[in-house]
């Protein structure tokens, strides 16, 4: 089913009658934002890890700023 030019408009004019004039400038700015919250956070997850953090993850230790990480020797 494609969407003509009269089923849009109907369906922005009842957009616009649930949410009234005032709110609809509100709801596009909150969904602009968490778009860009959701585009950011997409982008973090795509970078590599830091070696150090992936080892952290692992082993589940907590990197500490003031020593180095070192794996844990299993015997």
């Amino acid at each position: 089913m494609s969407w003509g030019p009269w089923q849009i408009l109907l369906l922005l004019a009842i957009i616009l009658l649930l949410f009234g004039g005032k709110k609809l400038p509100e709801l596009a700015h909150s969904l602009g934002k968490s778009l860009g919250e959701f585009k950011k956070g997409k982008e973090e997850g795509d970078k590599p890890e830091d070696p150090a953090v992936k080892a952290a993850a692992e082993t589940k230790q907590i990197p500490s700023a003031d020593k180095p990480l070192t794996p844990e020797v299993v015997g």
